[in-house]
Order: C-alpha cells, then structure tokens, then sequence
C-alpha cells in the first residue's frame, strides 16, 4: 500500500499524460483547462486505492480512476452553466472563459471520453464496470434535477434532501470504491460492502459541508461562509430547523429565505442564530456522526486484513475532521 498523497500524485502523472491537446482546440482545450484546475482528486484516490487494497497492482485501475475524474468535471461543467457560476476553484468557468455553447459541447464529449476508458477493460471487468457507470451517472443527473427541483419547490422533506445528496454527492464516492475492487476482481460481496462504505461517507460529506458553510472558519473553509444561506439554498439545516423551531420562528426563517438583501450580513447571522436556537446544529452534528459510524461499522465486515481497514478508516476520518 501506498500513502495517499502517493496515489494522487500518480493519478495526477497519468492524467497529464494521457489528456493532450487536440483538434477542434474549442472542444478539447475545455477539457483540459477544467482538469488542470487541481483539486482534492478524492474519487480518483479510492479507485486506486481500493484496487490496491484488494490486491490488484492500483496502475491496472489507472484508466477507471480517470473516468470518473472526467465524468465528475463533466458534471462540474454543465452544473455550472445551470448555477450560471463565475468561478470554479477560483479560476473562470468553462462558459465563462469561452462561452455556453462550448461548455455545453465540451461536456457532452466528456462524458463520452469517459465511457472510452471503460474499453481498456475486457471481458467481466468492462462489463461490470460499465454497468455501475451507467448507473451511478444516471443517479448523479437524477439528483441534480431534485436539486433544481427543490429551489422552486416550497416544501422539501428531510427524506427527500437526504435522498438528493445520496444521489447527487455520495453515489460517485461509492462507485469509486466499487470500480477499484472491480478491476482487482474482488468478491461481490466486499464489492457491495466498500460501495456502501463509500455512499454512506458520502452522505456524512456532504452534510458536513453543508454544516462547513454556515458555521465553518471562514480563513480556512476557502469559500463565502454562509453562501447556501445567501442562495436561500434548502439544507439539512434549513430544513431541520423549520422542522424543529415554534411557529412564531419557522415564519422568520421562511421570510428571511424569500429575501435577498444587498448586503446579506445581517440575514446570514440571523439564520445561523435560528439554526441554534431550533437545535438544528447539533442534530446536524449528531447526523454526521450517525452516517460516519455506520460507514466505519461497514469497514469492519470486509473481507480483507486489519492494516488495509486501518488505512481507510484513516481516510474516512481525514474526510470527516476536516475545516474545509
């Protein structure tokens, strides 16, 4: 097994070598630019590391690994033109820096170059591969519609929330898992086993970052503090909070996310008061933890030695503790 950093920096080798320039440059040099803009490169990690861990040498599962980091900034693409965001990772958007046509046609390519990687797998392997693909990616546009659904939507269930940041956020960090025990022809059992770790890390993820972005460090967190409650954006803690808080209180929030005052100050605070008061911080903070702990109950039922557990409970914690 490798350090994690050393998984990243091959994925990162590999990515640079195989993603070149290419003629119409307006299709391809997107690709490029949103690929060179770095980050965390989490889903590339596990399939690696996944491979790895159930015995495969991790440079089999190199060209799966590359899949989903292009199927995930295809999808960053085509979000953002529908978020109409000026920035990604600080630097401009694809429809920003060229324009709404190219994001879309360089998206679109994308996700098609991504299904080619899959064909440098044979037999079992390209079938399986392919299978969990086609789902997950189905299940990523499935959950980005009860996104823009619920933005328009008045009412939005707790289940329901859940259910769209399952399919939006962690499905893809399941696969991941998946897809590197696939490539190292793992049991299906351990299959199921390390997706479901991954799903329900995923979930505990994002509702941490939910948490992060009204109550993170804002020198640290490395966005606006506070921005989903800016977008009025209908959170776990929105959501628990006007589940939780009297009627006298649950009208306040509700007015406060039909307003978007020039100076939102004011209103963010506000907010984060009402998310206090109505308990809904901490029944966020004890959520994450629920969702962490089943994943880490997950770990312990692989079929694989306690040393290679202990790496991705190291992983799954370093996820979790973070301020950012």
């Amino acid at each position: 097994m490798l350090p994690i950093d050393r998984y990243r920096e091959e994925f990162e080798e590999y990515l640079s070598g195989r993603i070149k320039k290419q003629e119409p440059a307006n299709l391809y040099d997107p690709m490029i630019y949103i690929l060179s803009l770095g980050g965390k490169r989490v889903r590339p990690v596990l399939v690696l590391m996944a491979a790895d861990i159930f015995g495969s040498d991790y440079k089999k599962a190199l060209d799966a690994a590359l899949a989903i980091e292009v199927f995930h900034n295809f999808s960053l693409v085509h979000d953002d033109i529908m978020d109409d965001a000026p920035l990604r990772r600080g630097k401009q958007t694809v429809h920003e820096r060229w324009d709404i046509n190219t994001g879309i046609l360089s998206g679109d390519a994308m996700l098609i170059k991504a299904y080619q990687l899959f064909e440098n797998y044979t037999g079992e392997t390209f079938r399986k591969l392919a299978e969990l693909f086609s789902k997950t990616a189905i299940e990523v546009c499935e959950g980005q519609q009860y996104d823009m659904d619920f933005e328009v939507r008045e009412k939005v269930s707790i289940e329901e929330y859940l259910k769209m940041i399952e399919y939006k956020t962690a499905v893809l960090v399941g696969a991941s898992l998946k897809m590197g025990a696939i490539v190292a022809n793992a049991s299906g059992e351990d299959c199921d086993r390390i997706y479901e770790f991954g799903r329900l890390l995923g979930i505990a993820f994002q509702l941490q970052d939910d948490y992060l972005d009204a109550f993170g460090d804002p020198d640290s967190f490395g966005k606006q503090v506070g921005g989903d409650i800016i977008e009025n954006k209908k959170t776990f803690l929105y959501l628990t909070s006007l589940e939780k808080s009297d009627s006298r209180e649950a009208v306040q929030l509700e007015h406060l996310y039909s307003i978007n005052p020039p100076d939102p100050t004011a209103k963010v605070e506000t907010v984060k008061g009402l998310f206090e008061s109505s308990g809904a911080a901490e029944l966020t903070r004890q959520e994450i933890e629920k969702y962490t702990k089943k994943a880490f109950a997950v770990l312990e039922e692989l079929q694989i030695k306690q040393d290679k557990k202990d790496l991705l409970y190291r992983f799954g914690k370093g996820l979790m503790d973070r301020e950012v």
